[in-house]
């Protein structure tokens, strides 16, 4: 175990700007991290959609649920037998 903690020390210890950035030297790989996770949400589909369909489709049935709630939306009687 203990080997495994120098040798990840020792791969960090790679990162240059330890002197001058410290620990911010590691942002701009999770920047480009994030962008990269953003990237893919939007554009791979799996199946037949992508991360961003399934996040509208929720919050509009969210939103339709509350306004129901709220009684700003009536149920029409044939939708409910």
């Amino acid at each position: 175990m203990l080997g495994n903690s120098q040798r990840i020390k020792y791969i960090l210890s790679l990162v240059p700007g330890k002197r001058r950035f410290g620990t911010y030297r590691f942002l701009p790989f999770f920047f480009c991290l994030g962008g990269v996770m953003e990237w893919i949400m939007i554009n791979v589909r799996i199946g037949k959609e992508t991360f961003y369909d399934v996040y509208r489709r929720k919050q509009s049935e969210r939103e339709y649920q509350r306004r129901i709630q709220d009684g700003l939306i009536s149920i029409p009687d044939s939708v409910n037998k």
